[in-house]
């Protein structure tokens, strides 16, 4: 395998990823005064803050599938949570690219990108709990991924009592949306004291970061691998389930890679996880391949802010469901292709927590104000928010006429991201997996005999649900094409 640098002549840097599991921007440096992560917080004050991150799925494995792509999960087939559908062999890992460069890359430790085939020894140097740089060759460049799980939806599953809790359930400020109970305080509360806990060990990393002397000469990337973890945030797309933390410090050596003049500073740059792959490799100064969908923000092959980003929510577990958004820096849009489906779905991981529990005790019992009960009944076809205004997400935009060019605009937006992208997501799950047969998904979503346009129209005007289209829908019922009828 080909060397990189040594510590002394550093040619390419070493590269670090943090990501931790479940979590929002929660952090000090965030601006959230209840959080305590001096850690983070710390990192912040030495590297780049980025305030318009997000992760393009709102659970782990299909937004894990699309960071090592570098692809939509959606535009691979793999959008579900969870599925092993078929690879294409078009489409790569990444690591292939940093392996070919001479990097010593190494996973401490998920693995569940939502595909198959997958070979673990071919992919890493070494993936597991033990996995580490420090392994490496000694002139070896590194890339090295720990996945910190202390923060991960199930910690809330199981209740610490009240007097262990560091950070106090009657201090928490609840959303708009939560219900004020004991059991929603609590769980908020053990929530930040798992924050904190995933701050220490960040801090833990650097710290032996800085004891091998390889600070200087090591980018480091900590984020969250999505929103979460309390109802309606995690899963759903959302400020709350897809807006993560995203911190880059670069060693003043790389100063020529800063994204704004200085350490320290925010950066409003839009990026999400289709992003990372493509700015990885331009890190390592090489071009991303055709197939790659997201932008580099970052490197020798940097390019231009994208105007949105791209969202996909299908089935969740056992429940299904079809939800597209777009995103800006000011405005969300959301598609609801199943408005017949109520936003809370039973899911039997996600009614584990006694928060969720309490939640729907509550309305139940008829103890929910109107924007806490909403969320147990059906949706809109479309939703329209500005996050600016209306950081929760509560005042839907769009049925007031004020708004209507906005939503026009970013309806079609939506529309035009996913024909560029052939969005599997649009062809029902089990009729796709027939008609692919051994095709991987992305494969057969690039055939010219597919009809794409036709079911794209398809599911687009049958999800409006209005009259006037009753003659072209009866129309549709005929249609040689299974996905569209």
């Amino acid at each position: 395998m080909a060397t990189g640098f040594t510590k002394k002549d550093p040619v390419l840097p070493n590269i670090l990823w943090i990501t931790s599991e479940d979590n929002s921007p929660l952090l000090g440096c965030y601006g959230d005064e209840f959080a305590t992560t001096p850690y983070l917080d710390q990192l912040a004050s030495e590297g780049f803050r980025y305030t318009n991150a997000y992760a393009n799925a709102p659970v782990c494995a299909p937004a894990r599938n699309t960071i090592i792509t570098g692809v939509h999960a959606c535009s691979n087939g793999n959008e579900q949570m969870r599925s092993a559908y078929l690879k294409s062999e078009t489409v790569r890992f990444y690591t292939e690219f940093l392996l070919n460069k001479g990097y010593y890359c190494t996973n401490n430790s998920k693995t569940d990108y939502n595909t198959s085939p997958i070979d673990i020894n071919t992919m890493w140097d070494e993936s597991g709990r033990k996995a580490h740089y420090k392994n490496r060759a000694r002139k070896q460049a590194f890339f090295a991924i720990f996945n910190l799980t202390v923060s991960h939806e199930s910690s809330i599953h199981k209740s610490i009592p009240n007097e262990q809790l560091r950070h106090k359930p009657e201090d928490v400020s609840l959303p708009p949306y939560h219900p004020d109970t004991p059991e929603m305080r609590h769980d908020w509360a053990q929530y930040y004291d798992k924050v904190e806990d995933m701050d220490t060990q960040v801090g833990a990393l650097l710290k032996e970061l800085e004891e091998e002397g390889l600070d200087d000469n090591t980018i480091v990337f900590y984020y969250g691998d999505h929103g979460g973890v309390l109802g309606r945030s995690k899963r759903y797309l959302y400020e709350t389930g897809t807006h993560v933390p995203m911190i880059i410090r670069i060693p003043e050596k790389y100063k020529h890679l800063y994204p704004s003049t200085a350490p320290g500073d925010a950066v409003e740059r839009m990026v999400s996880f289709v992003d990372l792959a493509p700015t990885l490799l331009s890190l390592i100064e090489t071009e991303a391949p055709d197939y790659m969908q997201g932008d580099a923000f970052l490197g020798k092959y940097q390019q231009e802010e994208p105007e949105y980003v791209y969202m996909f929510r299908d089935r969740m577990d056992e429940r299904y469901d079809m939800t597209r958004s777009i995103v800006d820096r000011q405005y969300r849009y959301i598609r609801n292709y199943n408005s017949n489906r109520i936003w809370l779905q039973h899911l039997d991981y996600l009614w584990r927590a006694p928060s969720m529990q309490a939640w729907e005790k509550a309305y139940l019992a008829g103890e929910c104000n109107e924007v806490q009960a909403r969320f147990w009944n059906t949706k809109p076809v479309e939703e329209l928010y500005d996050t600016e205004k209306d950081p929760w997400e509560v005042n839907n935009l769009a049925d007031d006429p004020a708004y209507a060019d906005r939503l026009s605009k970013m309806r079609l937006a939506c529309l035009d991201k996913a024909k560029s992208i052939r969005d599997a997501g649009f062809i029902p799950e089990t009729d796709r997996n027939i008609r692919a047969g051994d095709t991987p998904i992305y494969d057969y979503m690039r055939s010219e005999l597919l009809p794409y346009d036709e079911i794209l129209g398809a599911a687009f005007i049958s999800s409006l649900k209005r009259p006037e289209n009753l003659d072209k829908l009866k129309a549709m019922l005929n249609n040689d094409d299974s996905a569209v009828r």
